[in-house]
């Protein structure tokens, strides 16, 4: 009983004053708990200022309670918008950052977003500062303050409800992408700062629609920061939250919980609104929405525990009578997320994903047996992290005995069970993180009578042991695992020796040339001492020396192509123009006869030196396939919305089995001196402008290539 009568609306109101400093403290203490910590990482100092901000920003709305003008509790609600307006570019970079392994690529693929959720909210608050807030409003019947906005506070709003949006959806990336432990660790984490997010994406959504800001939605940013600073905190007191490996896809997210949750979240209050507007207003509505984003998130915890999906799925095996594993779906599940890789490290990573979630083991870790079979690398954990395992890179007598235990014994082991000095070594090797996380198995990865890995699992949820059905669906994965492993590993070892095979043709005919330079400047020299006085002799030198370094100059540039990323820079031009200026040299020839056929054209966005190469590298070859007196035509038509040039010789032209396999490929040619790279070059020069190159040849009779480029009417 309330002896001093105080209504409860009384107390309520009294109690959402104090939310805004009991937030800030809460933030505050994070910020500086996780600041004061040794280790420096891009995701810890994104996170404590992240809190010192939202410190900050509660600081300012908890003055603003206190205020007793109107224009103190503008003054306060622009120093607020001003913090907040840091929120989004601190947030999404620690989204981005956080319990990432490939951290780095994420922060450099968003760098344009990072610097635009970076600048351009601070920018407008810092410009436009007096134009964030046009007017204050009070409602006497329910006895609050509404603030208007001006077009910068909306574009602010815009700017925080995006970049909610964005941090929720990297969030939930990272949580998908985490198994075991890791999952475990980072968890609350997630939870606590989707929460955050979530709520401001309410709370700006709200604020956007009515054009102002209700300054009681602010008690739903106190209270949602308070719970969302227990959450964070107890993730905080899990060992190793910040030094993870998890390894994201970059790809869109389907199917996505956060979005899921925000969608029920903003209907559910929504509907409130309207229900309540419509009945004549309720002083404690806020606090209702708040309870119910605390029951959606308790539900979100619920749905995502791995201890309450396992006993589900044993309790369905024990009173249905249905198999523990659906074996089907399991051996589904499992080819296909293994069956695309091609790299062994995502194909590792992968593998543990998939024997964690399927046998609710927190700790599996993946090890491989080196060249020489003497030691045990790990390479994929869901417990480890990167710089864990690179200190556990097993040697000596314990990995050999365990390999040759498991050459012998192709099963699956309780290494709990054995006193062998390679058990106590796994066992050392892959520690456990419960006290009570049930027995340590391993399971061998054979193919073929070769041992190539071991997977190690351990911790698994509430230490339910490993029954026969687990034994033999881990020997069915182990030897699927085995045999993709086996797979990867030979498609690398063939792909290596074909870059051998293709370095050593490239270095041969880059010697060779290499080899006609060096003995044109050794004869060179040879006869400077005893001409050296003759004017004659100097300048022909020079030409010589000339000659040469500009025949290594391009011979370099041709061979750089293969490895550099082909960009157009186009520019209107007329090709036919174009074509005139290629082929002046070549007409002046007394042993070959040009003819140009050009028909009007109009004018094409085109490279014009790249294009240059195209035709210059066509009518060469053209020019050095045909006889004495030989023939080459070049000719320009118009066809089907194509612009095309046609160059004929009637030369030696070439076999069919030529122009099928390697006509266009690098280092195969039919000249005695070439290179093999022209045809490769301007195959990519002219593709990289939409179009395409289409040959016709006959051995005897001449052969035709014809370009296709895009006209006028089709470039983009």
């Amino acid at each position: 009983m309330l002896s001093s009568g105080m209504p409860l609306t009384g107390i309520i109101v009294n109690l959402a004053s104090q939310l805004p400093f009991v937030s800030a403290a809460c933030s505050g203490a994070l910020a500086i708990g996780v600041f004061l910590r040794s280790r420096r990482s891009i995701a810890r100092w994104t996170f404590a200022a992240g809190m010192a901000v939202l410190a900050v920003e509660a600081v300012c709305g908890g003055l603003t309670a206190g205020a007793t003008s109107p224009g103190s509790i503008v003054d306060w609600q622009r120093w607020r918008l001003l913090a907040q307006s840091l929120l989004p570019g601190i947030w999404l970079a620690f989204s981005l950052s956080y319990a990432r392994g490939n951290a780095r690529e994420f922060l450099i693929k968003w760098r344009l977003p990072l610097a635009g959720a970076f600048l351009l909210p601070v920018a407008l608050a810092a410009v436009f500062r007096e134009d964030l807030i046009v007017s204050l409003l009070h409602d006497t019947a329910e006895d609050h303050w509404m603030l208007r906005l001006g077009w910068p506070g909306i574009a602010l709003y815009i700017f925080l409800l995006v970049g909610s949006i964005l941090v929720l959806t990297n969030l939930e990336r990272t949580f998908r992408a985490s198994v075991g432990t890791m999952r475990w660790r980072i968890k609350y984490m997630v939870f606590g700062v989707g929460l955050l997010f979530l709520v401001r994406a309410y709370t700006s959504s709200q604020t956007l629609l009515f054009h102002g800001v209700d300054l009681t939605l602010e008690d739903v940013n106190s209270g949602a920061c308070v719970v969302a600073a227990a959450l964070i905190l107890r993730s905080l007191l899990r060992v190793g939250h910040f030094e993870l490996d998890i390894y994201p896809s970059q790809s869109v997210l389907q199917g996505s919980l956060t979005v899921l949750l925000a969608g029920i979240y903003l209907l559910m209050v929504g509907v409130f609104a309207k229900v309540v507007t419509y009945l004549g207003g309720d002083p404690t509505f806020q606090l209702k929405a708040f309870l119910a984003l605390v029951s959606l998130v308790l539900l979100a915890i619920l749905l995502q525990s791995d201890r309450v999906r396992l006993h589900l799925r044993r309790f369905v095996s024990r009173h249905f009578q249905r198999p523990l594993y659906d074996y089907r779906t399991a051996w589904r599940r499992f080819t296909e997320g293994t069956a695309l890789h091609v790299e062994q490290t995502d194909l590792c990573r992968s593998i543990v994903r998939i024997v964690a979630d399927m046998f609710q083991a927190l700790s599996v870790t993946l090890w491989l047996v080196d060249d020489r079979g003497e030691r045990l690398m790990p390479v994929a954990s869901t417990s480890l992290s990167q710089a864990q395992t690179h200190d556990l890179g097993t040697q000596g007598t314990d990995a050999e005995a365990a390999i040759r235990y498991f050459h012998d014994h192709p099963e699956p082991l309780d290494i709990e069970s054995s006193q062998e000095s390679w058990a106590v070594a796994l066992r050392r090797w892959q520690p456990g993180e419960f006290p009570h996380g049930g027995h340590r198995v391993c399971v061998p990865l054979i193919d073929r009578g070769e041992v190539l890995g071991v997977i190690t699992l351990g911790d698994r949820v509430s230490g339910v042991s490993f029954s026969l059905q687990d034994f033999d669906l881990l020997k069915c994965v182990g030897d699927q695992a085995a045999a993709s492993l086996l797979n990867v590993q030979l498609a690398q070892k063939l792909l290596r020796a074909r870059e051998l095979e293709a370095f050593q043709t490239m270095a041969a005919f880059f010697v060779h040339d290499l080899k006609n330079a060096a003995t044109t400047l050794s004869l060179m020299l040879q006869n400077l001492p005893v001409h050296f006085d003759d004017p004659a002799f100097r300048e022909d030198a020079l030409r010589g020396i000339s000659k040469t370094v500009d025949h290594i100059n391009r011979l370099i540039g041709r061979l750089s192509l293969l490895r550099h990323e082909l960009k157009i820079q186009p520019a209107e031009t007329d090709l036919n123009e174009l074509i005139t200026k290629a082929v002046a040299a070549l007409e002046k020839r007394p042993d070959l006869i040009v003819i140009k056929d050009l028909s009007p054209l109009p004018k094409l966005l085109l490279d014009q030196e790249q294009i240059v190469k195209v035709v210059t590298n066509l009518v060469l070859n053209a020019s050095e396939a045909v006889p004495r007196d030989g023939q080459v035509r070049i000719a320009t038509s118009q066809r089907n919305g194509w612009t095309v040039l046609a160059v004929t010789d009637n030369g030696c032209g070439m076999s069919a089995e030529f122009l099928h396999r390697a006509l266009f490929r690098p280092f195969q040619t039919t000249k005695e001196n070439g290179l093999g790279i022209g045809m490769f070059q301007s195959k990519m020069i002219v593709e990289a402008h939409g179009g395409r190159i289409a040959v016709e040849s006959e051995p005897g009779k001449g052969t035709t290539f014809q370009v296709f480029l895009p006209g006028s009417n089709q470039l983009t």
